[in-house]
């Protein structure tokens, strides 16, 4: 088994992507818009302003695969219960990830030392995202 996580952004996507290419590094492997779905018969029933919207995208960070989606776009995005972990392999990289990653954001523990690692702080990013940034032991 391998477990996935998958966000949806209702509306704001492109802008994730953008954002987490910059800010953590990540690739996109794929991008399919609603206007694009393979079934040509589902096109006709999404609303027009959803059309260039994504339906689906594969991004990776690091070895790790995030799914991403526009999803509904009804404005309302709720990521709650839960934090993507983050561990870097140095100090001088988590401050980088960490700062860019609370741009925009809210520090909820800030950087710092840990019994368990030389840095260790959590956030919520620019689009209510929960990060745990660690450096590796």
């Amino acid at each position: 088994m391998h477990i996935q996580p998958y966000l949806f952004f209702d509306g704001r996507c492109d802008e994730a992507i953008e954002f987490y290419a910059k800010a953590v590094g990540a690739k996109v492997q794929m991008v399919m818009r609603y206007k694009q779905c393979p079934d040509s018969s589902a096109v006709g029933k999404f609303p027009p302003e959803m059309l260039d919207k994504i339906m689906h995208a594969s991004i990776t960070i690091g070895n790790s695969t995030v799914l991403l989606s526009d999803g509904h776009c009804t404005g309302k995005m709720y990521f709650l219960g839960f934090s993507l972990s983050l561990s870097v392999p140095s100090d001088a990289e988590a401050d980088r990830v960490f700062n860019a990653l609370s741009e925009g954001g809210k520090v909820g523990m800030p950087l710092g030392k840990t019994f368990f690692s030389s840095r260790f702080g959590m956030l919520t990013d620019r689009f209510g995202v929960g990060w745990m940034v660690l450096v590796q032991p």
